[in-house]
């Protein structure tokens, strides 16, 4: 699969922190987060801790443009300082984050094509292991790209 005519991936840049902001407050509201005050607060402590992430490399995002200019979707690889362990031998773990696609360009594979993008970005730099969290929408999406459910678990405190 590739993209559709006109579409085009390209990394983002700080220039782009305004978007990759807006984009996961839009992903956490469209997984039913209502509060608004809550998702501002939010946005507001992402957007500092994504502009230092991204001036230090250890956060990288792809963006797709849409054919009238606007960008259509969005993807974000954090590169997780990550301890030895039994499961990959790499110092670092990507952890694919925010990944969102404007409701009008759904069902496109723009999602497809950004975790390709995503994927081939890591084996290409040795990042042998990654990791997302799935919402119900992506879930199907992740595991026909071969992700795995694994035992993690949460305690909020």
């Amino acid at each position: 699969m590739s993209l559709p005519q006109g579409f085009a991936i390209h990394q983002a840049s700080t220039a782009d922190l305004d978007t990759l902001v807006f984009h996961r407050r839009a992903m956490f509201e469209d997984m039913g987060y209502a509060d608004k005050a809550s998702l501002d607060s939010m946005a507001a402590k992402f957007r500092s801790w994504l502009l230092a992430r991204m001036n230090s490399a250890d956060y990288l995002a792809w963006l797709v443009s849409a054919p009238d200019g606007s960008v259509a979707a969005g993807a974000g690889l954090w590169l997780m300082d990550w301890p030895p362990h039994m499961i990959g031998t790499g110092t670092r773990r990507g952890n694919i984050v925010n990944v969102y696609t404007a409701e009008s360009h759904r069902r496109l594979g723009l999602a497809r094509e950004l975790m390709t993008t995503l994927l081939v970005w890591c084996r290409a730099n040795r990042i042998d292991t990654v990791i997302l969290h799935a919402s119900p929408f992506g879930r199907g999406l992740y595991e026909s790209m071969g992700f795995q459910a694994t035992n993690e678990m949460r305690l909020s405190l």
